[in-house]
């Protein structure tokens, strides 16, 4: 596999060409435990790493949750929790940068790790990532605005203190729509970024034909990328809930496990 010419100071990537994929492959579901041993094993050899990575998201979600508490408005946090998945994506940029040196046996030297996530500036990753960021934000957006039309602003002064508010008639509405706009959000990201963002770190190629190959990739394994897809939402939803701390272990876990989901949907040729 070639390398990328940004990446020269991280060590020992070379010049990366022009590449455009070819057909994904066709997995099963065991392709899923398959990538999640890959995924835990990589933890377990380097967990620094993914200690590190996740840490950023841990304080951040508990930034928010302190602000959220402090100003007296904790219902913010329930888009935040919802649509976290749309964004965690990003956080595996370095984990993906640490399993590709583990696969092909390069040392894990931190200089080298974060230079080469750190170069990745001047290639596909940030329009990527303001992409996600953007869809998160617009998920914001929309998740409020469906609060607003369903329960009224009046409601937002008083949903803290009344949280049975949402388990009722308009409340339930409200979340069932939420919830199936929200299902929209994630799987068009997860279908853009499950092999897309791995692709952009891994080869030279530009953010739309990496955008395709995710798309290709989804299509091809609908069943396996959708069971895939649930279990990612579901572990970093279970993970948020101890005060985000199980993000220290599932967000590493899953980042790592997602490169090798991307190795086995579109192996070399």
């Amino acid at each position: 596999m070639s390398r990328s010419e940004n990446d020269d100071s991280a060590g020992e990537r070379q010049d990366l060409l022009p590449y455009q994929p070819g057909d994904p492959a066709r997995l099963g579901f065991d392709a899923i435990g398959q990538a999640l041993r890959a995924g835990w094993w990589d933890f377990l050899k380097a967990p620094g790493f993914g200690l590190f990575f996740a840490a950023f998201y841990v304080a951040g979600g508990l930034v928010l949750a302190s602000v959220a508490f402090l100003s007296g408005q904790e219902w913010w946090l329930l888009p935040f929790l919802v649509g976290f998945p749309l964004i965690a994506p990003f956080a595996a940029v370095g984990l993906y940068e640490v399993s590709r040196r583990i696969e092909l046996g390069q040392p894990l030297i931190w200089r080298e790790v974060l230079g080469t996530v750190v170069a990745q500036k001047d290639r596909q990753v940030p329009s990527m990532a303001m992409l996600i960021l953007l869809m998160f934000m617009f998920w914001v957006f929309v998740a409020h605005t469906n609060f607003a039309l369903f329960m009224g602003l009046s409601s937002l002064t008083n949903i803290t203190s009344s949280p049975e508010l949402l388990l009722q008639g308009r409340g339930l509405a409200m979340l069932l729509v939420g919830a199936v706009v929200g299902a929209g959000f994630a799987a068009m990201l997860f279908a853009i970024t499950v092999v897309g963002l791995p692709m952009i770190l891994d080869r030279e190629i530009d953010l739309i034909t990496a955008m395709i190959a995710s798309f290709r990739a989804v299509f091809a394994n609908p069943g396996v990328m959708l069971a895939w897809a649930v279990l990612i939402a579901a572990l970093l939803f279970l993970a948020i809930l101890p005060v985000f701390l199980g993000l220290f272990v599932v967000l590493p876990v899953l980042g790592h496990a997602s490169w090798h989901m991307y190795r086995l949907l579109m192996p070399d040729e």
